[in-house]
């Protein structure tokens, strides 16, 4: 369960104020998989970030209770003159996982060859972003933080990618933010929708979406 306690977050700059989140008290239930639909601006990349406690809040808390991963596929802490294995053992240890079955797993799963083992600054995007994503599957968490990428790379490496979503899913929860109407339906059971720096749950998908989109073009 994830607990947010009268959290807030404003940004300001050049004395201009935009606030992405009202002050919200709400309990996240464990084991769901949500969806996290607002328009563009909306604060669902911030929202997912304060969880994630890469990013602070303006105010306010936030309680987990049990594991909850980085966002999905998040490419952005690996250190450039380190190779995908020594990123992968460096992650390992951070989240307390046994370092050489990380590694085995990310080596695998990602598909990088010879590339593994030299320094991510020579990766091309896409393949910091398997690597990224095969990390965050190797650790089993409670909960996923899923930013847009679900998969990545090549029809073979996507649908591997998808599969293995799945099956972490069906013995975890998430948080999935997708522009995709289509992949909500598709992975989540309930949804919050920013809005206006405000965030309501909904039970029903199909109401969420429908709300939604009259937000979009209202």
């Amino acid at each position: 369960m994830i607990e947010l306690r009268n959290l807030s977050k404003t940004y300001r700059m050049d004395g201009v104020s935009k606030t992405v989140l009202h002050p919200t008290t709400m309990r996240l239930p464990r084991g769901r998989t949500i969806g996290l639909v607002g328009r563009n601006g909306a604060g669902k990349s911030t929202l997912l970030r304060m969880i994630a406690g890469t990013q602070a809040a303006s105010g306010g808390t936030i309680r987990l209770h049990g594991t909850v991963s980085w966002p999905v596929g998040f490419a952005g802490s690996f250190h450039p003159d380190l190779s995908g294995a020594q990123n992968a053992r460096f992650v390992a240890r951070i989240y307390g996982v046994d370092s050489d079955e990380l590694i085995g797993f990310a080596e695998d799963f990602a598909e990088l060859g010879g590339h593994f083992r030299l320094p991510v600054r020579t990766y091309s995007s896409g393949m910091l972003s398997r690597l990224a994503f095969a990390l965050s599957m190797g650790i089993a968490f409670d909960c996923y933080l899923v930013d847009e990428v679900t998969a990545v790379g090549d029809a073979g490496f996507r649908a591997k990618s998808e599969r293995m979503f799945r099956a972490r899913m069906r013995g975890a929860g998430g948080i999935v933010v997708n522009h995709s109407d289509a992949v909500i339906r598709d992975l989540c059971d309930c949804v919050l929708l920013l809005e206006g720096g405000r965030l309501t749950w909904y039970e029903d998908v199909a109401e969420a979406l429908r709300q939604h989109q009259r937000n979009m073009t209202g």
